[in-house]
């Protein structure tokens, strides 16, 4: 045994010794609410941890779905003291998620509270109520409209990259995905290009890819989870580091921005007309409507400012780089569904290189049934972590309050009563008479409720985009069998060894 394990079953054993300590009467009624649902055996102290104790972080996938899979559809578990219950199917995730008394994140979320603090992702309470009021509205059809140019200029940018694959025996696609996400978010939340498909900004991007790590290493390895330990392990330092580069960056971005609206409002007063008149009219990124958001008499603060523009960079480029990898490796994989979203291509753009507008990316309809199919087999957040707040009746069960919720979003979409044959790849899953007829909670890749994504149709329109450009330069294969795939769930849902693809130009002279 290696000495973190030693040192992991040492904080177990104080844990558990604490816990038999402290059982209280109102303790004692919390157990036997848990208890009385079903789910795997539970031993004194580790509860029923033990199968994840000594497990390979790339087989920790695949031992859960084990776990889950001879557990559905609800059950309970325990870590150490903590409980933990698992849902599975629409109608008890229903419960959770269409309640706006539902709402606050597990104590997972925590560890990310040092790099996007209190933002949307995070919040609670009437933080994050007050918050979404007024961020809602800079998700509105017009701007994200005014994104769609920067979604071209960045698939422009990766077609030309994938150029140097072609006649290659077979390449990881996904750090190509990823910079151009990247590139995107970047722009399109802060107004600042920060050209990764290019190699700039290194820091930066470097810092955005430790952080991401950093953390998945820290929940999966508790005797990290205080602080004070924390620090003083190098895995700690180097936390400190991205942070210093990624709140740093973010602060100057800030300040820049808040300086040039003003500047713009003093030569707008100087020569009496509007500030588009004087400047002109500019694209305006997310982080601009920020700055002239506000709810009543209330604006954020620079630092709020800060936790919500880190959220943007977070949640807007890890998660839409897996749902467009995913949806390349699909593709890559079956070429009849390929050639029907490439003649969709063809029928709107007629051989043309030209960008995308709005409303090509609404008639691409077959391309975003590909999309929803890619994302309900390979869901970029595979899970959603909640804590209750009041005793609540789940499944036949009443849970208490307290008991954290595990919503297990990858299993969700397999319910076979909802999709019947439900690891086929099969796009007309999403034709509207087949959506009509299933529960409205069996397809929640950006959750569902009060608490769903807000960038959804953000997310959707700039994968349309990229998928477009891609599927409109190459013809893709994808090199493993879905069998031979070893997902990470992690922050994200990931695979292992990235996705191997071929690509081949469509037409002679491309690029």
């Amino acid at each position: 045994m290696d000495t973190f394990s030693l040192l992991f079953c040492g904080v177990v054993l104080l844990l558990g010794t604490l816990f038999l300590y402290s059982r209280t009467s109102k303790r004692e009624r919390f157990i036997r609410m848990v208890d009385q649902i079903p789910g795997p055996r539970s031993y004194p102290i580790l509860g029923t941890v033990l199968p994840f104790l000594f497990t390979k972080r790339q087989d920790l996938f695949k031992v859960s779905q084990k776990l889950i899979n001879e557990n559905l559809p609800l059950f309970r578990g325990w870590t150490g003291s903590v409980a933990d219950v698992n849902l599975t199917c629409p109608e008890d995730v229903e419960v959770i998620l269409s309640s706006s008394r539902h709402v606050d994140k597990s104590f997972l979320y925590g560890f990310l509270h040092s790099w996007l603090g209190t933002g949307l992702l995070t919040s609670t309470g009437e933080k994050w109520h007050a918050h979404r009021k007024m961020i809602t509205p800079t998700f509105h059809f017009s701007i994200l409209d005014s994104f769609v140019e920067v979604f071209s200029e960045k698939s422009e940018i990766l077609v030309s990259k994938l150029q140097k694959e072609v006649g290659s025996q077979g390449f990881d696609v996904y750090p190509y995905i990823t910079k151009c996400a990247l590139d995107i978010i970047c722009e399109t939340a802060m107004g600042t290009k920060i050209f990764a498909q290019d190699g700039g900004n290194l820091d930066y991007v470097t810092a955005i890819y430790d952080m991401s790590e950093i953390t998945v290493q820290r929940i999966f390895q508790p005797w990290l989870h205080p602080e004070s330990i924390f620090k003083l392990f190098r895995i700690g330092r180097r936390h400190d580091e991205c942070l210093r580069v990624l709140h740093g960056f973010t602060r100057k971005v800030i300040a820049e921005r808040k300086a040039q609206m003003v500047n713009k409002r003093v030569m707008a007063n100087q020569m009496s007309g509007s500030e588009d008149e004087v400047v002109g009219k500019k694209r305006k990124a997310f982080l601009d409507l920020l700055l002239e958001a506000n709810v009543g008499d209330a604006k954020l603060t620079d630092e709020e400012l800060r936790e919500e523009v880190d959220t943007f960079m977070f949640e807007g480029h890890d998660t839409t780089s897996a749902a467009m990898c995913w949806a390349i490796y699909l593709l890559g994989l079956h070429p009849d569904v390929q050639e029907k979203a490439y003649e969709e291509q063809e029928s709107i753009f007629q051989g043309s290189d030209r960008s995308p507008n709005m409303k090509d990316l609404t008639e691409m309809k077959y391309l975003e049934r590909v999309i929803k199919e890619a994302l309900r087999l390979y869901p970029s957040v595979p899970g959603i972590g909640r804590v209750l707040n009041e005793d609540t009746k789940i499944g036949g069960y009443t849970v208490p309050a307290g008991c954290m919720l595990s919503l297990h979003i990858y299993n969700v979409h397999r319910n076979p009563d909802q999709f019947p044959n439900p690891e086929k790849f099969d796009p007309d899953n999403f034709l509207p008479e087949r959506v009509a007829k299933r529960h409205p909670y069996a397809y929640i890749p950006f959750s569902a409720g009060p608490r769903n994504c807000i960038g959804q149709k953000f997310a959707l329109l700039e994968e349309k985009t990229v998928l477009s450009y891609v599927l409109r330069h190459y013809r893709l294969r994808s090199l493993d069998n879905r069998e031979d795939i070893t997902l990470m769930s992690e922050l994200i849902l990931r695979p292992k060894d990235g996705i191997r693809i071929t690509v081949t130009p469509r037409r002679s002279g491309n690029m």
